[in-house]
């Protein structure tokens, strides 16, 4: 059953009201108008026709030449005093407040002017009676006359009229049919509406879980190690990330508990958070982590049932279109907003979202996240999030394979050189050398570009093979871990069987050289169904059938050896 409502107001609230009850945000509503200009009759009439039923809220939205003849007044630059004002408002508010116990909640737009109402000019603020001067007085002793009435909520119109487009005023439509706010306006106001009717009905949002890489920092911390991130420092995206975390630590403080959900190796990401001078959150103000390579959704019902809170209170953030994506398809209860790719912009998304406001903040709040870091009992049934393998064939992928050329040259230097985590043997060779390499006999170098439904992700793998006799090694396995987990690590080691296959061998062999970061690799391995040998050797007879995953469309292109340095 949808949410009843009732617009008093002295303007035209069609278009609210009609706004309102389409809005796709919940809750659901249902929207009566009361007789335009007829706030008062209508407020002090309980047995006026419009609350005949139970209604759930009242919408007060008044213009301030409507209800305070003082200020309409200081509009036409006649006589007004400031004790007219204060008695006005005054008892406007006691009207407002006759609503207790006919609606369940209330809420009341301030009062808001024209911009181009200029009053006294430049001595308008600092002259008793100049129009915005007493616009602010005339708001602020509405929310102090107002504070203390249950149910009740005083919203910043301003906020709705500044927050730029169109004109916000509409003289036009005004004249014509009373209506003075262009639509723009009446649909910041419905948002927030509905955010103030969610809060009261318990809806707020309580957990935020949060992605690390180019989430909260810049960078790959298992690549690039935490003295390299970026974050904080006289650098653009470095303060934007800071302001972020500025942002969000803002709610942690009010009740709000955040949460990681992160792809890399834990002891990594745990020391980057701990050591980094410019982090601004700390391992404290984490209610919970899950940091692995494992499915993000499989993780966030886990962190959800360690802290006994409902899918349906968890915002998930992440900077990866293809995370956001599966999280939002597994776990359709979770908020997935969309998030801006330039790091200048987090800040202000995170501001946007009303999903977190709530009806009241209280002194507990603010031990919420230390309270619910201590708790690890499960209080619901841990959600199903489908299976990663049918959400990964969804995924519409395509390998494009093709040898080491001058078109690629260049970026797989960088892949190779750079990369840690994925990274079977952690070889650093120049450009030059490794174009060298490639080109001796018996040597091949394939470089792998991904794409998929979310767009296209560049060259992300590159595996390198020598053929000896009977036998073909793997030399050079790496792949960029933002596709760790997306099948493009089978899909090679099946290409590298296929050109063991080809070249006539019996045997693919690959050695793991150990590094302080490469252990993702290792695992991979390790889970791969290579056979494995003492001292992380790993081998497959190439005779045997290697099934490639499923939902990953491999292509070979054409190609053109590298011409040299």
């Amino acid at each position: 059953m949808p949410t009843r409502g009732v617009i008093v107001s002295d303007f035209n609230a069609s278009n609210l009201a009609g706004i309102l009850a389409n809005d796709a945000e919940p809750p659901d509503v249902a929207v009566s108008e009361a007789p335009f200009g007829q706030v008062d009759q209508v407020l002090l009439d309980p047995e006026h026709p419009i609350w005949a039923g139970e209604t759930d809220f009242a919408v007060v939205w008044t213009r301030p030449e409507a209800v305070l003849p003082t200020f309409r007044k200081a509009r036409a630059m006649e006589a007004a005093t400031t004790d007219s004002l204060a008695n006005e408002v005054d008892a406007f508010a006691d009207r407002v407040a006759s609503l207790r116990g006919r609606v369940g909640t209330i809420i009341v737009p301030t009062w808001v002017a024209p911009r181009d109402a200029r009053g006294l000019g430049p001595i308008d603020l600092t002259h008793p009676l100049g129009v915005r001067r007493l616009l602010l007085a005339a708001n602020l002793r509405l929310v102090h006359a107002l504070e203390s009435v249950e149910g009740t909520f005083v919203l910043d119109a301003e906020d709705w009229i500044a927050e730029g487009g169109q004109d916000p005023f509409n003289d036009r439509l005004y004249y014509l049919a009373k209506i003075p706010f262009s639509n723009p306006v009446f649909h910041r106001a419905a948002r927030d509406f509905k955010a103030a009717l969610r809060s009261t009905a318990g809806g707020a949002r309580k957990l935020i879980v949060l992605d690390l890489d180019n989430t909260l920092w810049g960078g790959v911390v298992g690549e690039d190690g935490w003295e390299n991130l970026t974050l904080g420092g006289h650098d653009a995206d470095g303060e934007a990330f800071l302001d972020f975390q500025r942002e969000l630590k803002a709610l942690s403080n009010r009740g709000i508990l955040l949460a990681v959900a992160s792809k890399n190796e834990e002891s990594t990401a745990l020391e980057a958070i701990d050591a980094h001078p410019e982090m601004l959150l700390s391992r404290d103000e984490l209610a919970a982590w899950r940091i692995d390579w494992n499915d993000k959704a499989a993780n966030i019902a886990d962190l959800v049932e360690e802290l006994g809170l409902g899918l349906d209170s968890v915002v998930f953030i992440d900077d990866s279109p293809a995370e956001r994506a599966r999280v939002s398809e597994a776990l359709p209860e979770v908020l997935v907003p969309e998030w801006p790719r330039s790091p200048a912009r987090y800040a202000r998304a995170l501001r946007a979202l009303r999903c977190f406001d709530a009806a009241a903040l209280t002194g507990e709040d603010r031990e919420r996240t230390a309270m619910y870091r201590r708790r690890r009992e499960a209080g619901e049934e841990r959600s199903d999030v489908g299976s990663i393998e049918e959400w990964l064939e969804s995924l519409n992928t395509v390998a494009d394979v093709v040898g080491l050329n001058d078109a690629n040259r260049v970026r797989a230097a960088q892949l190779l050189n750079k990369t840690n985590q994925m990274n079977l043997a952690t070889r650093r060779v120049s450009e030059a050398r490794l174009v060298e390499w490639a080109g001796q006999d018996g040597h091949q170098f394939w470089v792998f570009a991904l794409s998929d439904r979310f767009g296209d992700h560049g060259i992300t793998g590159l595996l390198g093979l020598v053929v000896r006799d009977r036998e073909v090694e793997i030399v050079d396995f790496v792949m960029s871990c933002r596709v760790l987990g997306r099948n493009l690590e089978r899909t090679m080691l099946a290409w590298a069987i296929r050109q063991a296959r080809e070249a006539g061998a019996t045997r693919l062999v690959a050695t793991l050289v150990p590094s302080d970061r490469n252990a993702p690799c290792l695992d991979f391995f390790r889970s791969s169904g290579l056979h494995e040998g003492p001292e992380l050797t790993f081998g497959w007879d190439v005779g045997d059938d290697y099934e490639p995953p499923a939902g990953v469309e491999v292509r070979r292109l054409g190609e053109r050896r590298p011409t040299g340095s």
